[in-house]
């Protein structure tokens, strides 16, 4: 039987919400888990002498090996329960921050142990089994923040 911890300080995570713009609207980049193949948003624990949107950046670069432009600011966060390697149950807290995706290397951390795809926002809420999660999405794709980023670009 797994036990349940509360959430606590050293249980909060940090995301990258990758997106871009296409003629055709925005799209968000999806990675699968890598034990349970779930698709979900590049995050991870909090790093060492980095802030929490450099931190998420850099889990972008490692999951998925795309860099970009990463807001200061979180959008918004989500909860999920991780199930550690003891069995014990934690629930994280996810701030996302949003990434305007500029390229994506050649080669990374993770390549190859992991799936991607960019997905239009219906796409992204099939395929993403968390309800925080696609309401992030979906406040995310229909928010000011993309608006403001593709007039900026001229698109």
């Amino acid at each position: 039987m797994r036990s349940k911890a509360q959430a606590k300080p050293e249980n909060v995570q940090y995301a990258a919400l990758p997106w871009r713009s296409t003629p055709d609207g925005i799209e968000i980049l999806l990675i699968t888990t890598l034990n349970t193949k779930r698709w979900i948003i590049p995050k991870g624990w909090p790093l060492d002498g980095l802030s929490p949107p450099d931190s998420a950046a850099r889990e972008a670069l490692e999951e998925a090996g795309i860099c970009g432009t990463i807001a200061s600011d979180a959008f918004g966060s989500f909860a999920y329960e991780k199930v550690r390697k003891s069995g014990q149950v934690v629930t994280c807290k996810v701030s996302v921050f949003p990434m305007h995706v500029e390229q994506q290397r050649k080669r990374w951390v993770e390549k190859g142990a992991r799936e991607m795809r960019w997905c239009r926002l219906d796409e992204a809420l099939e395929l993403v089994s968390m309800p925080d999660l696609c309401r992030i999405l979906t406040q995310f794709a229909r928010s000011q923040f993309v608006l403001q980023k593709d007039q900026a670009a001229g698109l």
